[in-house]
């Protein structure tokens, strides 16, 4: 009996051991498999193309994966823990943040994300809140998807949309002037000559309620069309001028003004702006009309600029007017500071000759400042005027780059001078700004050439023009902002970076200058690999 029930225990024990086995088995499969479900997890969160983050219900962030490290630049070492409203607005910020809290989704809604580059990226926004096991919002899951591709291809449609709609508009108005012939051909038909009065009436309608002023002159240069608008500016009734050419309109001294203007053959002029009394300036647009067989006549445009001129020239004043006002009390604080550090007044110690000298040198950037801001004045006024005399060109190249030397030196800059192998002479032009415009591209060149570089001058002549050449190794100009390089206040984005000194005046004024000499300056760029400047005068 007690065999039998050891052997039973025995047998019960052997299952039950063999039972655990299998449970713990089974378990350690399930925990194998958890395990692998975590990793894939992990492994799917961070190679995801969609940028991913994870904040906490304050709005702080815990978690980035690689996608959002590669998109914004960010590793999550730098910015773990940092609050949502630092890469977002706070209104944005506060509207993730709130909308999660209140267990409501975010879905692609467009905001704006800052990169470490500090570029502010428009994105698409995807939000979730994270609950635990009680239902409560832990955090929340934030994705991002970068939109800029998106919303060039959106600009880039909406342009080709644009020149597709003008190209229609163009056709349109083609097709209508053909009609208009046809209908004109046709007049013996009732119905042809009605819809050409609807027409007329409906283009009447349109041209006699314009803001700019029309006036249409046919094949023989006589006046068949002019707009009350018209009339109104020059101060006259439709019946006086119908059927009159413009020289004989030029009886009116008005008409006078307009044709000296745009000629009495009525040539093509695009903007140009006549003053037609103290309190009228007019901008003038002189174009063709054609058919596809042959010319209908001219269009004369005229638009009302004088509310613009006014606000211009008063912002010219201003300008001007400060700039004057600034400069005297500069000039004597320059001669004060200048008799100081010649110890004109006493002796002072190193400490305050280097503060003193640093006041000197902000003080003359003040001065060139005022300088550069009333040549811009004085060339929109149209009064920078040119003393022109014969000009030794290549003294004055040398001369600008002798200025230089400490500069040069400082940078250890190796600066070639190629002059004309021929016989040099003389050029007429205005000594003084040509030097400005030749020291203001070669202090660029310095300006922006890295330690060690290499600028090249060069000074050729041709038969009717000189070209004179300045060519650098150093940061180059980005490509998205070579247009505007001639503007006024225009500095490069790595420029600023790299000489926070500069107005961004110098290449405008420079501009204004060669052109006036009847001459052309532009130049040749390649960010990172430097930048050459270019600019020919004509030797007559």
């Amino acid at each position: 009996m007690d065999l039998r029930t050891d052997k039973e225990n025995i047998e019960q024990n052997t299952r039950q051991s063999i039972e655990q086995a299998k449970k713990e088995k089974k378990e350690n499969s399930l925990f194998e498999h958890l395990e692998n479900l975590a990793e894939y997890t992990k492994n799917l969160w961070h190679f995801l193309p969609l940028a991913l983050c994870y904040l906490d219900s304050n709005g702080f962030i815990l978690e980035v994966n690689q996608t959002f490290e590669k998109t914004f630049s960010w590793k999550l070492s730098e910015i773990f823990n940092k609050p949502l409203n630092f890469f977002m607005s706070e209104k944005e910020a506060l509207k993730v943040i709130t909308q999660a809290l209140q267990e409501k989704e975010i879905i692609n809604e467009e905001m704006n994300f800052l990169t470490k580059k500090g570029e502010k990226v428009p994105v698409s926004v995807y939000s979730r809140a994270r609950k635990n096991n009680k239902g409560n919002v832990v955090g929340l899951f934030l994705a991002l998807t970068d939109i800029r591709e998106t919303k060039k291809f959106q600009d880039k449609l909406k342009q080709k949309i644009k020149e597709k709609t003008k190209e229609l508009e163009e056709k349109v108005i083609e097709l209508e002037k053909t009609k208009v012939v046809l209908l004109n051909i046709l007049e013996d038909v009732e119905e042809a000559r009605k819809k050409v009065e609807e027409e007329k009436n409906k283009t009447q309608a349109i041209i006699t309620n314009l803001t700019d002023g029309l006036m249409f002159f046919d094949q023989e240069k006589k006046l068949s069309l002019i707009n009350r608008q018209a009339e109104e500016f020059f101060e006259i009734k439709n019946q006086q001028l119908i059927g009159q050419t413009l020289l004989e309109l030029s009886k009116n001294f008005k008409f006078k003004l307009l044709r000296e203007l745009i000629g009495e053959e009525i040539d093509n002029v695009f903007r140009k702006e006549l003053k037609i009394k103290e309190n009228l300036i007019l901008e003038v647009t002189a174009i063709p009309l054609t058919t596809k067989k042959e010319k209908t006549g001219n269009l004369v445009i005229l638009h009302d600029v004088t509310r613009e001129k006014l606000i211009e020239k008063m912002k010219t004043e201003f300008v001007a007017l400060s700039a004057h006002q600034l400069r005297t009390p500069l000039s004597t604080i320059k001669w004060i500071l200048r008799m100081l550090l010649d110890e004109e007044l006493g002796k002072i110690n190193d400490q305050q000759k280097e503060f003193l000298n640093d006041g000197y040198q902000s003080n003359e950037r003040m001065i060139s400042l005022i300088n550069d801001l009333l040549n811009v004045t004085r060339i929109e006024e149209g009064r920078y005027v040119y003393n022109l005399t014969p000009t030794d060109i290549i003294g004055t190249i040398q001369s600008v780059i002798n200025s230089h030397q400490e500069e040069i030196k400082g940078k250890k800059l190796k600066v070639i001078f190629n002059k004309p192998k021929s016989k040099t002479f003389k050029v007429r032009v205005d000594a003084e700004k040509i030097r400005m415009v030749i020291d203001n591209i070669i202090d660029n060149a310095i300006k922006y050439s890295l330690l060690n570089g290499e600028i090249l001058i060069s000074l050729k002549y041709y038969k009717d023009k000189l070209k004179f050449s300045v060519k650098d190794n150093g940061i180059g100009i980005p490509q998205f902002q070579k247009e505007r390089v001639f503007t006024k206040f225009f500095r490069g984005i790595n420029a600023v970076k790299r000489e926070t000194d500069g107005t961004g005046l110098g290449l405008f004024i420079a501009k204004n200058i060669i052109e006036a000499h009847k001459g052309s300056i532009w130049f040749e760029s390649e960010e990172g690999k430097g930048t050459t400047f270019y600019f020919t005068l004509p030797l007559k």
